[in-house]
């Protein structure tokens, strides 16, 4: 499971919709409607926010705007947002470069068209609107790979 920090804008189809996918994972853990992945370590900056169910479903639906944006039919009836959460969890700078190399790794190999557009430009690295940038290194969550 990936949920990305980095804005979905970056990802190519194949990337967006297994965040999607992986996303509505997330959502039914959270909800307590899965056997599995009650642990997944991707989950717990989710859990540890006062309103998780409004954290995951405000996240999920701004990966909805970014595949309606591109002409996707993702089911919105699938997300519960009552309120819209913009900015409400941090995350390091470490993480989102990370984050970022790891994905250019990808589509380098993936999606050169993306890889093309985003990997080479030098500006700063949007987030999904769910969260907001503080300094530090990855964050402990993360299953790094050496």
């Amino acid at each position: 499971m990936r949920l990305w920090s980095i804005h979905p804008m970056y990802l190519d189809a194949k990337g967006l919709l297994a965040l999607w996918r992986e996303g509505l994972l997330a959502k039914k853990v959270l909800e307590g409607a899965t056997k599995g992945y009650k642990n997944h370590p991707q989950l717990l900056r989710f859990k540890n926010f006062k309103e998780p169910l409004s954290a995951i479903n405000s996240y999920l639906y701004y990966v909805y705007l970014e595949a309606e944006k591109r002409g996707y039919c993702f089911d919105k009836s699938k997300l519960n947002v009552q309120k819209l959460i913009k900015e409400a969890i941090s995350v390091t700078n470490g993480q989102v470069e990370y984050e970022f190399k790891h994905l250019c790794e990808k589509l380098k190999v993936r999606c050169v068209k993306h890889f093309e557009e985003y990997c080479k430009c030098k500006e700063k690295i949007a987030l999904n609107p769910l969260f907001y940038l503080v300094i530090g290194n990855v964050e402990i969550w993360e299953k790094v790979k050496i």
